[in-house]
C-alpha cells in the first residue's frame, strides 16, 4: 500500500510538471497585440519585456517562472490593476466555495435517494419519471436553464429582485439568499441528476449479482438484502466521485459564475482570457492553471486511494494473484 501510494504521488508529480509546461508554452505562442498609447515611450515596455524574460528561450522562461512560482510570486496581473496574482485569488476562493458547498450538500443525499427508488422500481412508472428528468438536465446544458431562470423569475415575473448575484451582501441576507438561489438550483439540479444516474446504474448490476438471489434464499426480505449488501457494494464506485467532488468544489463553476456574475475562481479564468490591452493575462492564466490541474489531480488521486479504505477486500496496487 505504501509503495502504491508513494508511486502515485510521483506519477502525480510529473503530470503536474508536464501539463504546467505545456499550458505555459501554448500561451507563449498567443500573438501579443499590445499597441504603445501615445506618450508612451517603446523603449520601456521593450525593458520591461526583456526584465520578464519574454526576449529569452522558452525553456529559460518556464525556469524563471518556476523558480518564482516556489516562493510563492506568481506574478503581476495585467488587468487587475497590478496587483498580485495570489493574494486576488484567494479573495476569491471563498466566494466560490460559498457557491458551491450549499450545491453539494443537498444534491448528495437526493441523487442517492433518486438513485434508490429508481433502482428498487426498475422498469415501473417511477423508474421512467425519474429517468426522463435525469436525461433533461444532463442534457440540457447548464446556461441554458440558468438564462430561463433569469428571464422568467427576474424579467418576465418579478419573483427575484436581480439576475445576478450581489456577490458584497452578508452571507445570510435576505438580498444574498434571494441572488444565490438561481444559481445555488442550476448546480444543484445537474448534480442530483448525475448522482442518480450513477448509482442508479451501479445499484441496478448489484441487484442482479447471485449473491443477491443467495441472501434471499436464507431469509432475508428484499429491503434487508439491499441495506445489507447491495447498497454497500453499490456504495464502492460511488464514493470516491463523492469524494472528488467534494474536492472539485475549488475549482467552481466557469459558466455559472460568469452568468450569475459571481466574482469567483471561475470568473477569474475568463476574465484573464479577455484582451482588454491586447494581450493576455499570462500570470493569471498560469496561476489559475496551476489551481485547476493540483485540484483535478488531487481528486483522482483522493478518489483511488479511497477504494482501498471503503472497501477492505480491495488491495491498492496489489497487481496480478
Amino acid at each position: 500500500m505504501r509503495n502504491y501510494v508513494l508511486k502515485r504521488l510521483g506519477l502525480m508529480v510529473v503530470t503536474f510538471f508536464i501539463i504546467i509546461f505545456m499550458v505555459f508554452v501554448f500561451i507563449k505562442l498567443m500573438p501579443n497585440y499590445y499597441q504603445v498609447g501615445l506618450g508612451q515611450d517603446p523603449e520601456i515596455y521593450e525593458r520591461w519585456l526583456e526584465s520578464q524574460g519574454y526576449n529569452k528561450p522558452i525553456l529559460t522562461q518556464f525556469w524563471m517562472w518556476l523558480k518564482a512560482a516556489s516562493k510563492g510570486d506568481f506574478g503581476i496581473s495585467f488587468h487587475k490593476n497590478n496587483r498580485q496574482v495570489l493574494p486576488y485569488l484567494m479573495r476569491r476562493l471563498p466566494r466560490t466555495i460559498r457557491i458551491n458547498l450549499f450545491p453539494f450538500l443537498i444534491s448528495v443525499p437526493i441523487g442517492i435517494t433518486l438513485g434508490i427508488i429508481a433502482a428498487l422500481k426498475k422498469n415501473k412508472m417511477t423508474d421512467h419519471i425519474i429517468s426522463v428528468m435525469v436525461i433533461i438536465f444532463i442534457s440540457v446544458p447548464s446556461f441554458v436553464v440558468a438564462v430561463l431562470l433569469q428571464y422568467f423569475l427576474v424579467y418576465e415575473w418579478k419573483v427575484l429582485p436581480s439576475a445576478f448575484v450581489d456577490n458584497m451582501a452578508p452571507m445570510f441576507s435576505r438580498n444574498a439568499i434571494l441572488t444565490r438561489a438561481m444559481p445555488v438550483f442550476v448546480l444543484s439540479v445537474s448534480t442530483v441528476a448525475g448522482w442518480t444516474r450513477l448509482l442508479r446504474a451501479e445499484l441496478t448490476e448489484t441487484l442482479t449479482q447471485e449473491y443477491m438471489l443467495l441472501a434471499r434464499a436464507k431469509g432475508l426480505t428484499r429491503g434487508q438484502a439491499t441495506v445489507r449488501h447491495a447498497l454497500r457494494n453499490a456504495f464502492v464506485p460511488f464514493s470516491p466521485a463523492i469524494i472528488g467532488g467534494f474536492i472539485s468544489l475549488l475549482g467552481g463553476s466557469l459558466i455559472i459564475e460568469q452568468t450569475f456574475m459571481i466574482t469567483g475562481i471561475g470568473r477569474s479564468y475568463i476574465e484573464s482570457l479577455e484582451r482588454p490591452r491586447g494581450v493576455p493575462d499570462y500570470p493569471m492564466i498560469m496561476m489559475l492553471n496551476v489551481f485547476y490541474v493540483s485540484i483535478g489531480l488531487l481528486a483522482n488521486i483522493v478518489g483511488d486511494l479511497s477504494y482501498g479504505v471503503i472497501d477492505p477486500r480491495i488491495r491498492m496496487g496489489a497487481g496480478k494473484q
